[in-house]
């Protein structure tokens, strides 16, 4: 049916929404296809549930294709399947809770895992009834600290999630390389550049997982490339571990007065000055060891700190970190933290106070048997800090630090920790060359899961041989309106959004710009006959807006091409094609504009 602009629930906005940052949100409010409720929710309109449905209808094609099923669970769900694998606590608080009138307890879903293995294990039994793989496209609820930019990191959000469910290992690999070629499928129909990544499971669990990331300078996420082919977010680079240093011509370690001293760089000043190295090189940042204090939140709500050291020419990178000790919640340690633990003191921690070096150190048997250290606070280091490596670090005493201070012989840790920056340059794990960082948005992972889920819950089938035999499954996500935020981002320029055919609202937006009676009724039959020829137009037939503001909002609306009937209709016999996206304009003859128009689409679908 043809949607008029005089009858659409579309209104635009000239100014900026004030708490959007990022173009894709902005555009998205001003052209009137979301509109916020409250912070990271949002109100689907008109124009943006077409939208949404478009890329709602490519990604069940493929998955159909596939031969994925597709099912629907609830989002309000019963806390027991998530209490039995554990999720209910290691979500910790971005999990929505609550209860019902007779004290029971629920989730608003993050993810549905458990309730797609409790499905397959009510009806199936057999391993004749695998594989199998099942979807659904639903919203999801996570309680997000801080929620931004629009829908690219929302409270609630629209997913597709899908499930395969396999008797052993070689048939997950099958099925999560079945799920990775629908995904490149899928994003490449949807026009939307993707880089592949190797990933952190975090609280989903599993061996092994990928992420999908669409370069975008917005993006939250971090990943690294080198030139040999390695690729992965940023919190799964593992650092290659440089071998043992030798100390054998360090002298000993001794404290000095560093009046003055309150960042890395002035601390490197002062000790080139006043206390040059012995082999004559200049000391420098990647010298020092800062040594940061967080706090931990364990699920359940134990609070634990945690000191952890790296060189100081890199600082902690909160995402790394956070993955490094999930399921615990991590922030840098407060005022209060540290009034409790006198022995750290701010700006001047040094190994000494911490860890296995600290005079607080005592052991203990746990309820196992087991000693175990408690005390001091746990130190952690970065995998750099090997045997034999020499630093400046604090000493424990205000404007104080220590030189020459050797791991392994001056000083040990509880372990090591993967929590220092990736910087440009670093080498790949894999050795393939140095490592180049960009950001992208995440619009896809995917996790073999491995037997974590159908374990906990008890899905299992009997084999040939008539044993019972643990499920083994895979996970597979792509973030549904985080897609179309992407696409927004991917797709804009300063006037406004330029969508791809295949996802805008409409094929074709028919401008009437003129008060002549033959403006009108020409491109009321034009948007009349394409309608008819099964292209979908937006007609802007308002009587009252100056060609100007229909101009300026076709260009915002972003449909592929715009129709303007205007003033060549009397001198010329012509209208004018607008590509959106190329900036190109044609003029036609009116007789052949439905013709051209429906081909130029047509081209563009295909």
């Amino acid at each position: 049916m043809l949607q008029r602009m005089s009858t659409a629930f579309i209104r635009t906005l000239r100014d900026d929404p004030a708490d959007a940052e990022v173009a894709s949100h902005k555009l998205l409010v001003r052209a009137g296809y979301i509109r916020r409720a409250a912070p990271g929710v949002y109100t689907w309109l008109p124009l943006g549930l077409r939208t949404l449905r478009k890329v709602e209808r490519i990604v069940r094609e493929e998955m159909d294709a596939m031969g994925g099923q597709e099912v629907h669970f609830p989002a309000l769900l019963p806390a027991e399947p998530y209490q039995a694998t554990g999720r209910w606590e290691d979500y910790g608080p971005t999990l929505f809770t609550l209860q019902d009138r007779r004290g029971g307890d629920y989730l608003l879903a993050p993810t549905h895992e458990e309730m797609f293995t409790l499905a397959v294990k009510d009806l199936y039994s057999s391993y004749k009834d695998l594989p199998l793989s099942l979807y659904q496209i639903q919203t999801k609820y996570r309680d997000e600290a801080r929620p931004r930019a629009g829908l690219i990191r929302g409270r609630e959000f629209i997913m597709k999630d899908s499930y395969s469910f396999d008797m052993d290992e070689e048939g997950l690999e099958a099925s999560y390389q079945a799920h990775r070629a629908t995904y490149q499928r899928i994003f490449a129909r949807l026009g939307l550049e993707y880089v592949i990544v190797n990933a952190m499971a975090g609280a989903m669990g599993g061996s092994h997982s990928e992420e999908f990331l669409h370069p975008s300078p917005v993006g939250e996420d971090t990943f690294v490339r080198s030139e040999g082919g390695y690729a992965a977010n940023a919190e799964a680079v593992t650092t290659p571990v440089p071998p043992d240093a030798d100390a054998s011509g360090v002298g000993p370690a001794r404290v000095v007065d560093t009046p003055d001293c309150p960042t890395i760089d002035t601390l490197v000043d002062f000790v080139n000055a006043d206390h040059p190295r012995s082999d004559g090189r200049s000391w420098r940042a990647a010298d020092t060891l800062k040594n940061v204090v967080v706090a931990l939140t364990h699920p359940g709500g134990e609070r634990e700190l945690l000191v952890i050291g790296v060189p100081g020419n890199r600082d902690i990178d909160m995402k790394r970190l956070e993955a490094a000790v999930s399921p615990a919640q991590v922030e840098i340690a407060t005022d209060s933290d540290f009034e409790a633990h006198p022995e750290l003191v701010r700006g001047y921690i040094g190994p000494a106070a911490v860890g296995p070096n600290s005079p607080l150190r005592r052991m203990r048997r746990n309820e196992n048997g087991q000693e175990v250290p408690t005390g001091s606070v746990r130190y952690l280091v970065d995998p750099r800090v090997v045997e034999g490596t020499s630093w400046v670090t604090g000493a424990n005493a205000v404007q104080r630090h220590v030189l020459d201070l050797v791991m392994g012989r001056d000083f040990t840790a509880d372990g090591t920790i993967e929590a220092a920056e990736i910087l440009p340059g670093d080498p790949a794990p894999d050795g393939s060359g140095p490592l180049q960082l960009a950001r992208g948005i995440e619009i896809g992972h995917i996790f073999a899961l491995g037997r974590k889920y159908s374990r906990a819950l008890g899905l299992s089938v009997l084999d040939e041989n008539g044993k019972a035999q643990v499920v083994t499954m895979g996970s597979y996500g792509i973030g549904v309106s985080r897609v179309m935020a992407a696409l927004a981002e991917a797709h804009h320029d300063e006037h406004g959004l330029a969508w791809p055919a295949q996802v805008a609202p409409f094929h074709v937006q028919v401008l009437a710009t003129g008060k002549d009676s033959a403006i009108s009724e020409t491109a009321a039959d034009l948007a009349e006959a394409l309608d008819a020829s099964g292209i979908e137009v937006l007609y802007d037939d308002r009587r009252r807006a100056s060609a100007g503001v229909k101009f300026a909002d076709a260009e915002l609306l972003g449909m592929p091409f715009t129709v303007v009937v205007g003033r060549d209709l009397a001198t010329r016999g012509t209208v004018e094609i607008r590509d959106r996206r190329s900036g190109r304009r044609t003029q036609v003859p009116v007789a052949a504009a439905a013709t051209g128009i429906v081909d130029l689409v047509r081209s563009a679908l295909a």
